[in-house]
């Protein structure tokens, strides 16, 4: 009774997950990049496409994301589905994270900003989220335990506290996607935290006095209008923002 107990919890510790964490962020990326491409036509004027309207009020898209990402949760949580129901649903969670995401800076600003500089940072948060979902579905698990017995969970207590010190230092010095990728990868943290702050950063307001070494380093490092190829993939991806 106890052999076959045992081996019942290793077949359910080993037994995968279908691959779920690929299904979402397939479904994320390829939402991602065709509503980019949709938005870019409507912009265009080409193509069948065109904004939706109900009432006289534009409808976004990210409200169909909140709305896929809020039925996928319920479902998920209420009846725990298996496949290919479990598929479904990463589908269509991934999906409509990736429409919400999309809108990212509407949030923020409560403005349609999509194609101003602002609306950039819906493309930075679309970015970061296909990122992480790398990192996770490769398997980086920073909450993993250390072992059993209270020393252990207090080393891994305090190796976490760490982690997301390090990673509130990174965001702080302006350096936003490091942060949030160090929650998973501690080192890129630390890395983040040791370099340089970028002048507007909070960071650089508070050390950083005017006219002082480190504000000139950060500002030589960090030239205003400064662009990366990083900034030509995301107008690439995203589109050229409005002047």
């Amino acid at each position: 009774m106890t052999v076959h107990f045992a081996e019942q919890i290793e077949v359910v510790v080993t037994v995968p997950n279908h691959g779920l964490g690929l299904w979402l962020l397939g479904a994320f990326v390829l939402t991602f990049v065709g509503t980019r491409m949709i938005t870019r036509l409507i912009r265009a004027g080409r193509g069948p496409f065109r904004d939706v309207q109900v009432g006289g009020t534009h409808l976004h898209h990210q409200v169909y994301g909140i709305f896929a990402m809020l039925a996928a949760g319920a479902i998920e949580f209420c009846y725990r589905p298996d496949t290919p129901g479990a598929q479904v649903l990463a589908v269509l969670f991934g999906a409509g994270a990736a429409l919400a995401l999309d809108e990212y800076a509407l949030w923020l600003h409560l403005e349609d900003v999509y194609w101003a500089r602002e609306g950039r940072k819906s493309v930075d948060a679309a970015f970061l989220a296909a990122a992480v979902g790398l990192l996770l579905v490769a398997g980086v698990n920073p909450f993993s335990d250390l072992g059993s017995g209270p020393a252990a969970h207090a080393a891994f207590a305090g190796v976490l506290l760490l982690n997301v010190v390090l990673s509130v230092g990174a965001i702080l010095k302006g350096k936003t996607a490091l942060g949030v990728i160090g929650l998973l990868i501690p080192l890129v943290a630390l890395v983040a935290c040791l370099r340089l702050a970028s002048p507007d950063s909070p960071w650089a307001r508070w050390r950083y006095r005017p006219g002082s070494r480190s504000a000139e380093r950060a500002l030589r490092r960090y030239p205003p209008g400064r662009r990366t190829r990083i900034d030509a993939l995301k107008d690439f991806v995203g589109g050229v923002p409005r002047r």
